[in-house]
């Protein structure tokens, strides 16, 4: 609901019943309160000190979030090295590839820290601890304080926590809200801003099976790639110089050669992005019906129209593999989340605990007053939805569609510098901001291939959003080209200056306002932005009275179930889950294994296809069972595993940790079977898919010779540790 615009987390609802070990987002820092006995019942040799400390060092401190929460990473030597998927590594790898050096074909491996490769903007945030400020942020606040004030009153002890918590150092703080506003917690960072690309296996690895086997299982992929954190020469964050020395963290797990078998212990510590298990049914409903079918037929047609230029040269398909791998990824994530909903009723399942909790508010005049308009609030913001689907629409057509309009936007502050009259040197440092961009931007794009996608979207938008919701300029391309988007399109693409590096350049050595008012696609790009400010508007009267009724609803559920070990949401903070390996059946007459081998993965091979295309070299070590250290007991070598461990997105690169500490694969998908996760955990179907460290091991050193980079680890196979010689990487 109201998916654009309504700034505050839509949060999820909990399955009746008891949590089971393996279900739940658990924050580290209540381990020990929440956790730690029934983990050590499973298997779990460490104690709640060995994994969160601000005394000492722990397993928090080896785990750290990418670009402030968008993927995980884990620290995996004494020198910073980091591991962690290759698709959160993706967008820098294709980056750094052309067609002279393209590391998406070829992968690309660092012999020394020389060669490593930098990532402007690219960061890594250390976890330093967690505090509960419930009491001081909700001080004066009670369920009788109207919203405006409770806001008010909220920001500003937000503020001064925050504040406190970073006069005289270099940290970040943020104060996040948990359990929809009813309790909030003190989280600090310390971000680091020099990090380096070390490595990264070819796509035919770190990508095989791409968008077919996506959210699929048996899986063979080698989802992983690896980064390096840099300092500054006293350890501090910095940005990227020269100068600069690698990280040397608190702690780095240790990788073990000795596997997994069915039922082992296997924890994931990491940021998960968010999840909605206390959505109401009207929220499921509203997701099912509107944005998952929104997000769907908007982007199968983007996604077709990209696949065909990418598919045209080989500087095509490196200018757009990352577009594509990032629109495509929640594509097929919407289908097999509505048939997921539909598969476990969820629905239902929510109505019934709806009912439960109406029935047990009527019980008492003091839980009616606090609580009785809870559902009835949540469900009224439901009921008018032509203002959301045309957000969402506008959303997936115009600012997720084309990138020119949005591009347009980047001269917003040029413009306004122009129109205001003001001095030279405020136009110039707009000029300088907007040519910083140009580069990056013209890099990784074809106007050719973005006119098409912008008419092809601005027809979705026409045939499915009521007319009194359309942008002004849809009234031009009806009187001039008969509502032609393509058309339409064609005349502004060839007249624009914003879609050709060399015009816009030309421009910016002589920038004046009547070039950028009578461009056609900056009018259309003020036009998509007046009306997501209209559509805003509506969509945000209600938004005060929602928040309410979620954090009503929420509340009252949590002292309904007083004897329930509730868990937040996640909401890209540090979380961990506990669960154990093992396979499952997703359907009549199937039982799939909790393993797959390199073996499938040759099975898979269709020569000369991008998704089963399989490296030479690779089958050469397969059929010459070059296994070397990396082979389990049988003499196989394992490739990916399945267990139950409860992730999202964010999740991705999350180091899976044994018993004993020690890291034994990286998360990287949920299966297909249960994408219904974000909202309702199935815990008969729910799997986080890795891929095994031994595999990952196995592709460093025997496919790509990278040594250097086995050396600097910590590898224990039985029990004994092998200490690996670093001197190699610090020559």
């Amino acid at each position: 609901m109201k998916r654009i615009f309504l700034f505050v987390v839509t949060l999820g609802l909990l399955w009746q019943g008891n949590v089971r070990a393996d279900e739940g987002m658990w924050l580290p820092a209540l381990v020990q309160k929440l956790n730690i006995a029934d983990m050590q019942k499973m298997g779990c040799e460490l104690s709640a000190d060995d994994i969160y400390s601000i005394n000492h060092s722990s397993l928090k401190d080896a785990v750290v979030a990418l670009d402030h929460g968008s993927c995980t990473a884990e620290l995996v030597s004494p020198k910073g090295l980091l591991l962690t998927n290759h698709h959160c590594g993706f967008g820098e790898i294709q980056a750094h590839s052309s067609v002279e050096h393209d590391y998406l074909r070829d992968g690309f491996w660092a012999k020394s820290y020389e060669e490593e490769l930098p990532n402007p903007g690219k960061t890594v945030s250390f976890l330093i601890r967690v505090e509960d400020v419930t009491a001081k942020v909700l001080e004066g606040v009670d369920f009788k304080t109207s919203e405006d004030d409770r806001k008010e009153k909220i920001q500003k002890a937000s503020f001064e926590i925050q504040k406190a918590a970073t006069e005289g150092n270099d940290y970040e703080a943020r104060v996040q809200p948990l359990f929809e506003g009813n309790q909030y917690f003190l989280f600090i960072y310390e971000t680091f801003r020099d990090v380096r690309l070390v490595g990264t296996p070819p796509a035919s690895i770190g990508k095989f099976g791409g968008d077919t086997d996506n959210w699929m299982w048996p899986r063979h992929t080698g989802d992983f790639s690896m980064f390096r954190v840099y300092c500054s020469p006293d350890g501090k964050p910095a940005e990227y110089s020269e100068d600069n020395v690698p990280y040397e963290p608190k702690h780095h797990l240790p990788i073990s050669l000795d596997g997994y078998e069915d039922g082992d212990f296997a924890m994931v510590m990491g940021y998960p992005g968010r999840t909605n298990r206390y959505k109401s049914s009207f929220g499921v409903e509203y997701t099912m019906n509107v944005t998952n079918p929104v997000r769907i037929k908007a982007r199968s047609v983007k996604l077709a129209i990209l696949k065909d230029y990418m598919a045209s040269s080989q500087k095509a398909h490196i200018q757009y593999a990352s577009k594509y791998a990032r629109s495509s990824n929640y594509y097929k994530y919407s289908i097999g989340q509505n048939k997921g909903l539909n598969a476990l009723n969820v629905v239902a399942k929510k109505k019934e605990l709806e009912a439960k909790f109406t029935q047990w508010v009527s019980e008492s005049p003091e839980r009616q007053e606090k609580y009785g308009d809870a559902l009835s609030i949540i469900e009224d913001s439901y009921k008018e939805q032509r203002d959301d689907l045309a957000s969402e629409y506008l959303m997936e057509t115009m600012f997720r569609g084309p990138e020119l309009f949005a591009f347009c936007m980047n001269l917003k502050g040029l413009h306004e510098a122009l129109k205001s009259g003001s001095s030279e040197d405020r136009i110039q440092l707009n000029v300088a901001r907007v040519e910083s961009r140009l580069d990056e931007f013209f890099k990784d794009y074809d106007a050719a291939t973005d006119e098409k996608v912008a008419g092809a979207l601005i027809d979705v938008f026409k045939e499915n959003v009521d007319p009194a919701f359309y942008p002004s300029f849809f009234a031009e391309m009806t009187k001039k080209y008969k509502g032609d988007a393509k058309a339409f399109m064609a005349d502004v693409y060839s007249k624009t200056i914003f879609a050709d590096q060399v015009k816009l350049e030309a421009f910016l050595a002589k920038p004046n306002l009547k070039t950028i008012d009578k461009d056609p696609a900056f009018q259309i790009a003020e036009s998509i932005f007046r009306q997501a400010t209209i559509l805003g508007e509506i969509v945000n009267r209600t938004s005060g009275d929602v928040v309410k009724g979620r954090r009503l609803f929420v509340a009252g559920l949590m002292e309904m179930e007083k004897d329930r070990k509730f868990y937040p949401d996640a909401n890209s903070s540090m979380r961990l889950t506990y669960g154990t390996v093992g396979d499952y059946i997703p359907r009549d007459g199937v039982k799939y294994d909790f393993y797959t081998t390199l073996k499938g993965y040759i099975e898979k091979e269709i020569p000369g296809d991008d998704e089963f295309d399989v490296p030479a070299r690779l089958k050469d070590l397969y059929y010459a069972k070059d296994y070397g250290d990396y082979a389990d007991a049988s003499g196989e070598l394992r490739t990916c595993f399945t267990s139950n461990n409860d992730i999202t997105g964010g999740n991705s690169g999350s180091p899976v940790i044994n018993s004993k500490g020690q890291l034994m694969g990286i998360a990287f998908d949920g299966n297909w079977e249960a994408m219904s996760g974000d909202i309702a955990f199935e815990p008969e179907l729910q799997k986080c898919i890795s891929v095994d460290i031994r595999f990952v091991l196995w592709t460093i050193d025997k496919f790509a010779g990278a040594k250097n980079l086995i050396d600097e680890m910590t590898v224990v196979k039985s029990d004994k540790k092998v200490e690996r010689d670093i001197a190699s990487t610090e020559k």
